[in-house]
């Protein structure tokens, strides 16, 4: 089947209205958190800079600092094509000090996640330093989306070739990683897991950061299949649980390929619709790996089409409950500041 005859599934895009129908009570509103999984960028009729984050943080949760993830906006346009990323790098690092020139509580992009082409080889170590030098200081890791299916596209990106975590050429950029305290962040699906799992044995003394729990599907050939699919994800979370170097952020279910259709009911979600609705995925990942393994993520604007950033953040308040509080301060707060060295 060629790229062009499988379906695509679009991100829908966020609506204002929809989601202004409900509005919760904050839980546990002093908890400090580091959201550690956001984007930002200007996509035709799908904005979401500075201010529009900050609308979503100031609504009643204490986030006190954000961790940037890739997401291939503000490229350089100009130059040799390998460092064109290096252009989200300087733009996110501007975004930053305009936050810290306003006297923001919130420490926005604290922490910047890029991207490079690994398949440059040792090519990568002179844009890995490009992009640290652009970060001023905040430059953290490597985000690379190898999420591809063949049975569909679902995708904001260039769809990445099948199989790109076993390319030897890939591999020699990613062992540059460790030469420059760098880590890499994984999006993918959940078919994908085991092929994690081999990169993170292969790379052991690189910090291997598992996005969206994992990215288990609901679309597609895999629609209608949720009880069969969470146990072929829990499977493969299972074995990836024996990498130490693997730690994963709890979130993303509320993309569209993970198949929980809340946008498409009348009105939005509340927390403990969505509490129920995930919480298998999250209370397994953090059984497995442990809390200091596990650190929550907003993944906004991208969750946004499902819930708001108020109603997300109670949910996973609400499957954290039961958790001690240092089990809380860790996957709140402290895991995402130590993966990601924040000061």
């Amino acid at each position: 089947m060629s790229m062009q005859s499988v379906p695509t599934f679009n991100h829908p895009i966020p609506d204002a209205a929809w989601l202004s129908q409900l509005e919760e009570e904050v839980l546990d509103p002093q908890l400090p958190i580091i959201d550690a999984h956001h984007h930002l960028w200007d996509r035709l009729s799908d904005r979401y800079l500075l201010d529009d984050f900050l609308q979503d943080t100031n609504s009643g949760h204490n986030i006190v600092a954000t961790i940037f993830a890739q997401c291939a906006w503000a490229y350089r346009t100009s130059g040799p094509e390998e460092f064109r990323p290096v252009g989200e790098t300087e733009f996110v690092a501007s975004v930053a000090l305009e936050a810290i020139q306003r006297g923001l509580r919130t420490h926005v992009c604290e922490a910047i996640v890029g991207h490079v082409d690994f398949r440059l080889g040792f090519g990568v170590d002179e844009v890995l330093q490009a992009h640290i030098s652009a970060g001023g200081g905040r430059f953290r890791g490597i985000r690379q989306v190898t999420a591809r299916h063949p049975a569909f596209l679902a995708t904001i990106l260039i769809p990445p070739p099948l199989g790109l975590m076993a390319d030897p050429a890939f591999r020699l950029g990613v062992s540059r990683l460790k030469l420059f305290n760098l880590s890499f962040d994984g999006w993918l699906y959940h078919p994908q897991i085991g092929e994690f799992s081999n990169l993170a044995r292969a790379f052991p003394e690189t910090s291997m950061v598992l996005n969206h729990v994992g990215g288990p599907l609901g679309i597609g050939p895999y629609m209608g299949k949720r009880d069969e699919v969470f146990r072929s994800w829990l499977a493969s979370m299972q074995e990836l649980g024996s990498c130490p170097n693997v730690s994963v952020k709890l979130g993303g279910l509320g993309m569209n390929v993970c198949g929980f259709a809340f946008k498409d009911r009348p009105s939005p979600p509340n927390s403990t619709t969505l509490s129920d609705a995930w919480r298998p995925y999250i209370e397994s990942c953090i059984l497995i790996f442990g809390a200091n393994r596990c650190m929550f993520e907003s993944n906004f604007p991208v969750d946004k089409a499902q819930c708001s950033y108020q109603v997300l953040w109670n949910a996973f308040k609400r499957i954290a409950s039961g958790a001690s509080t240092s089990e809380r301060a860790a996957l709140f707060h402290d895991t995402a500041a130590r993966i990601y060295r924040l000061p």
